[in-house]
């Protein structure tokens, strides 16, 4: 497979769409220093796959979208898409049907990003794995920056591994292989989990059995209950006809009494018309009555008045009397010193 061009949209100082195409042959890019040849570079890691910010000589992800300028406003979206010629089918299995591979990644700030094949969403994995069986990738020492020349000669022999690998082409196998690796310590943690699910099912497996035969005993019971009922039920009915019987008797004895005091209150009636007929005489008379007895009340109210004033008069007569007496005996006194005196005189 080989590069045949990329495409920026928004991406750090590529604010307008810009395409750029990589010819057969030997493709360079001039220019003065912050003219933005080496995000040319970290956009191509960055759509193979990068998923550190540092890499990308970022804080964050977000850091890749244009930012803004003083006279251009930031963006909210970067896109980055490279085109793969797929001519000689050397594609993996899963992306070898086209003759022109086109792969994008797009990211919205505060929202992640999203990968696309020829138009289908696809995971960042799959890009990975794609690259990394081209013997390439974001990390790939294939490519070279600032100070990666001296890197490769000072690297370590792991280092050199891993670039002699890639030159090998089974940089991929290696990728597939942690990948598996991966999904088997995880496929060890499902079975010890589901073991312990298993303990657990198995205790729930005998409290079940316990349950169930405890639900047997229930049944069981519930029949003896239901049979007790039934012959309870029998009885009270047996019971509620004989009672019928009685209260059936009761009722006949009921209306005959009713009967007999309909009888009774059709003569009170008659009785309570003749004496209504009276009654007005009998309230005339009331009424006479009534007037004569206020008037003798009137005139006892008068009389134990008067009774009260007399009583009250003599009271006052007999305090006087009695002071009478007490001035009679002062003055009888007086005049016994008197003669006392004259006799002494």
């Amino acid at each position: 497979m080989q590069f045949r061009k990329i495409r920026l949209t928004g991406f750090k100082s590529f604010v307008d769409p810009t395409e750029l195409l990589i010819e057969p042959g030997l493709t360079g890019i001039v220019g003065p220093n912050g003219c933005g040849k080496s995000n040319l570079v970290e956009a191509l890691r960055w759509v193979m796959g990068e998923t550190s910010a540092r890499q990308m000589r970022g804080g964050e992800m977000n850091d890749v979208i244009f930012g803004g300028t003083s006279s251009r406003t930031p963006r909210n979206i970067a896109e980055v898409s490279v085109h793969l010629d797929n001519s000689q089918r050397r594609a993996p299995v899963g992306f070898n049907d086209h003759l022109e591979i086109e792969i994008s990644r797009r990211i919205e700030r505060d929202k992640g990003s999203a990968y696309r094949l020829n138009g289908k969403e696809v995971r960042a994995r799959d890009v990975q794995l794609l690259f990394a069986d081209a013997s390439t990738g974001a990390r790939s020492p294939g490519l070279v920056s600032q100070g990666k020349v001296g890197a490769i000669i000072n690297a370590k022999p792991a280092d050199r591994r891993m670039l002699l690998e890639e030159a090998a082409g089974i940089i991929g196998l290696h990728s597939r292989r942690h990948e598996a690796e991966l999904r088997l310590r995880a496929a060890e943690g499902n079975l010890a989990r589901l073991e312990d699910v298993l303990k657990t099912m198995d205790s729930q497996l005998q409290a079940l059995k316990r349950q169930s035969r405890q639900a047997g005993r229930y049944r069981n019971l519930s029949d003896h209950i239901r049979r007790a009922e039934a012959i309870l039920l029998h009885l009270r009915w047996q019971q509620a006809l004989a009672e019928r019987e009685t209260v059936l008797a009761r009722l006949r004895e009921a209306e005959r009494t009713v009967a007999k005091l309909t009888g009774e209150v059709s003569e009170a009636s008659r009785l309570a018309s003749e004496a209504q007929e009276k009654l007005p005489g009998l309230r005339q008379a009331e009424a006479e009555a009534g007037a004569q007895f206020q008037h003798l009340t009137i005139k006892k109210t008068e009389l134990d008045a008067e009774e009260r004033r007399i009583a009250d008069a003599k009271a006052l007569a007999e305090q006087r009397l009695r002071q009478l007496d007490s001035d009679a005996g002062r003055e009888a006194a007086l005049a016994g010193d008197a003669r006392a005196a004259l006799d002494r005189l």
